[in-house]
């Protein structure tokens, strides 16, 4: 079975109530929030009311929370490498 993965990527505000309303709906109140639905028709109508706001794709399997984190979390763009704590404590006080 097939998700639709919609993240909220612009700000609702100053827009009609109506899209608001349709952002609740599929539970979407913060920006940068993801919520996972069925592939379906109804959710599909939802999306494209609201298609300039969100990003969708299409997933094999809702992720979880922490899954959805994980993948935003940049790299550190190092990494720090240790050899013995003998070599370690001696460089320490040089």
């Amino acid at each position: 079975m097939s998700y639709f993965r919609i993240t909220l990527m612009r700000s609702a505000i100053g827009l009609p109530e109506r899209t608001n309303m349709v952002l609740h709906a599929l539970g979407l109140k913060k920006r940068m929030a993801t919520v996972f639905y069925p592939v379906s028709r109804d959710v599909a109508g939802q999306i494209m009311k609201v298609k300039e706001l969100v990003s969708v794709q299409e997933v094999d399997r809702p992720l979880t929370k922490t899954e959805v984190h994980m993948q935003r979390k940049p790299d550190l763009g190092y990494y720090v490498e240790r050899t013995s704590e003998q070599e370690w404590e001696g460089r320490r006080y040089e």
